[in-house]
């Protein structure tokens, strides 16, 4: 079954959109949907022996460049230790680099190098050309239902988290 033959096959929401078959399903699109997002940069990501948790890192610090170590962990919402781990193997690779902080010297602020902005990009690319296609199959409604939903599952102090990133000056 080609890929348009299996879009159109995909049933509308009901009415009932509440029921548990219905939120069963939503759930089932959230994870395979996340999956087959992810698969189309993994084979990037290994090429340079990187896996997902360095390219969220490089993609919230290509967003906000000068992003300080403690802001990340709450946008990643990983451990300490792991974000170092990240970190630590970035900066190794010439993919980043750290300075104290502008206002608080103790803080640690996160830019990529060009080497890092170059492949943050490469990955990005390919993203947004999978994003791009499904947001063009399912056309402007849906993307904003997507939008939605997605946001309305978010926490407020999350929401407010993603409105940032996208007011940021000098920011995409």
């Amino acid at each position: 079954m080609n890929e348009e033959n299996f879009l159109s096959q995909v049933p509308a929401a009901s009415a009932l959109f509440l029921r548990e078959a219905e939120v069963r399903r939503g759930i089932e699109y959230l994870f395979f949907g996340h999956a087959a997002l992810w698969r189309t940069i993994d084979a990037r990501l290994a090429e340079k022996e990187l896996g997902r948790a360095h390219y969220r890192a490089l993609y919230f610090i290509a967003r906000q460049p000068g992003l300080a170590i403690s802001d990340l962990l709450a946008l990643l919402g990983i451990t300490k230790q792991s974000l170092g781990r990240v970190l630590k193997e970035l900066e190794a690779r010439a993919l980043l680099t750290t300075r104290p902080g502008g206002r608080d010297r103790r803080q640690k602020e996160l830019r990529l190098t060009a080497e890092g902005r170059q492949l943050e990009n490469a990955i990005f690319t390919a993203l947004r050309d999978a994003m791009s296609r499904a947001y063009t199959h399912a056309g402007q409604a849906a993307v904003t239902g997507f939008w939605q939903v997605n946001e309305a599952l978010l926490s407020p102090r999350e929401r407010a988290r993603v409105a940032k990133l996208g007011s940021e000056p000098g920011q995409p």
